[in-house]
């Protein structure tokens, strides 16, 4: 090899090496743990005035309504006297993002012990801001299962290379915990299009709020991912430290944030008396349960555990669908179920279940590359008799449009994960039905044995499966594969993939050459 090539290739793995030494200090992390509950808070007497006297009853409430979502993760951490506990795969820094953020920040000053987990592949970008915030005696940040390089592209590259392995693994779970009295689970991140803020395109997605003794249980899991090795508290990374001026012009910017946004149409929305009262006339009344199972994975599935047996959502929600007798209804924004699964779901129709999946059609979806995986075995499935049905780009009821977007917008895509069994069993979580929430990341939710539930469920299913929101995938005797819908009042029929653009429609037909469903 010539002097010049050994020279260049020192130069290019150099930096790689150095990132092998980058890695935070992990010695004298202490563990922390959820503070128990009291009775002496107004979260208190509200959740113990809910559930009454009867022993193992625990109450779930059905968030359907984006703007009921970001209002009870506001209310909750306004009301919080003694803990906010919080846990997100993604933490926009826009309007909902921030104002939510100026909410922890203000119960931090009142007293409150805030721990804050956010998965790095969203938190990387944010590390000036996360690790200013944690400069605050009453807020800690962890990060889960970090790059080591804070900022740059070449870093990130580089990590690529050299731990891919790892950094391919990443924490998709979702809880808020207040005063470990009130845990909201379920699929929504923190973000303007997960609270119906956005002008452009909003999730339909669904969360539950949880009282009574699972949420012990949420907070034991949020413990055991926050003491796990693959959270590492942000002060431990080698880099420029914020000094305690930061915090102060944090603290107040984000105060006159919160002035500046008050005119904005999303929270003038929020604050119009009408609308409020119509919100709050959409929201299900909390149902009293006593079989409520949380299902969540191990933290250590990130350290590369693989298969069906590293999760436990997975592995939870099959056995329910091999219990179901009647109908199994899924809602799954990205599903990829393989060979084998769509062959799992059509026996279950031979042995006599209705099996129906819900997911988003080439036009909705905001990865198309997901849409591969699932046109791969979408002929398959409905030949075998497994309803099909995919949700539209747009919002064609004046119904729907109102649950998912506060400021109008009639964009839409899928992002609600939920199961529903025999009009008894409802899950709602944060797993899609995919290799990658399967084999590659961390997921959670909850089982309930509720008929009520199941109702309320159902009606969302009706909604959102009704010929305004979405298409009606079948194959016709002839073989061939169309989509019925219907729109401006008249019924429809394509005969290939409706309202996706050629070049959206043939992307996806090149990558279905490509092997890429373990990662999708």
């Amino acid at each position: 090899m010539s002097r010049w090539l050994r020279t260049l290739a020192l130069v290019a793995v150099l930096p790689l090496l150095a990132h092998c030494a980058s890695a935070p200090r992990m010695d004298g992390i202490v563990a922390t743990y959820a503070v128990p509950p009291a009775t002496d808070t107004a979260l208190d007497r509200a959740v113990l005035r809910d559930l009454g006297d009867e022993p193992g009853v625990s109450t779930v409430r059905l968030v359907e309504n984006n703007a009921v979502a970001f209002a009870y993760r506001a209310a909750t951490a306004a009301e919080a006297e003694r803990t906010l506990d919080v846990q997100y795969y993604i933490w926009h820094e826009d309007l909902t993002g921030r104002l939510l953020a100026a909410e922890l920040l203000r119960a931090a000053e009142r007293g409150v012990r805030v721990r804050v987990l956010i998965d790095d592949l969203d938190a990387r970008d944010k590390h000036e801001s996360l690790a200013v915030t944690d400069l605050h005696e009453n807020i800690e940040v962890r990060l889960f299962n970090p790059f080591y390089s804070r900022a740059g592209l070449w870093g990130w590259a580089s990590e690529w290379v050299l731990r891919a392995s790892r950094l391919n693994h990443r924490m998709h779970n979702k809880s808020w915990i207040a005063d470990n009295r009130i845990a909201i689970i379920g699929g929504r991140n923190i973000g303007d299009e997960y609270f119906g803020a956005s002008p452009h395109s909003n999730f339909a997605d669904l969360d539950v709020a949880l009282t009574g003794p699972v949420v012990a249980e949420v907070s034991s899991q949020f413990d055991d991912y926050w003491n796990s090795t693959s959270a590492v508290p942000i002060s431990r990374f080698d880099v420029r430290k914020p000094r305690p001026k930061d915090l102060e012009e944090l603290m107040a910017a984000a105060l006159q944030y919160r002035e500046e946004v008050a005119d904005a149409p999303y929270v003038r929305a929020l604050r119009d008396v009408q609308n409020r009262t119509r919100l709050l006339t959409d929201v299900p009344a909390a149902l009293r349960v006593k079989n409520v199972q949380l299902l969540v994975d191990d933290p250590s599935k990130v350290g590369g555990k693989r298969g069906a047996d590293g999760s436990k959502v997975l592995a939870s929600l099959e056995r329910a669908i091999a219990a179901a007798r009647r109908e199994a209804l899924i809602i799954s924004p990205y599903f990829v179920p393989g060979q084998e699964g769509a062959a799992r779901l059509v026996r279950d129709v031979e042995r006599g279940l209705r099996v129906a999946v819900l997911t988003n059609s080439l036009a909705a979806t905001d990865v198309a590359a997901v849409h591969t995986g699932y046109a791969r075995v979408r002929r398959q499935l409905a030949r075998g008799g497994v309803e099909l049905y995919e949700m539209k780009r747009k919002a064609g009821s004046p119904h729907g449009r109102s649950q998912l977007s506060v400021t109008g917008s009639s964009g839409a895509s899928l992002h609600s994960k939920a199961v529903l069994i025999d009009d008894r069993w409802v899950y709602v979580g944060s797993m899609n039905l995919d290799p990658r929430s399967a084999i590659l990341n961390t997921e959670m939710g909850v089982l309930v044995d509720s008929p009520e539930l199941a109702a309320q469920l159902r009606e969302q299913w009706d909604l959102i499966t009704s010929p305004e929101l979405s298409y009606r995938v079948v194959i016709e005797p002839d073989g061939e594969l169309v989509w019925y819908d219907r729109a401006g009042g008249r019924d429809r029929r394509s005969q290939h993939e409706p309202d996706a653009s050629a070049m959206r429609r043939l992307g996806v037909t090149l990558l279905r050459l490509v092997p890429i469903d373990s990662q999708l």
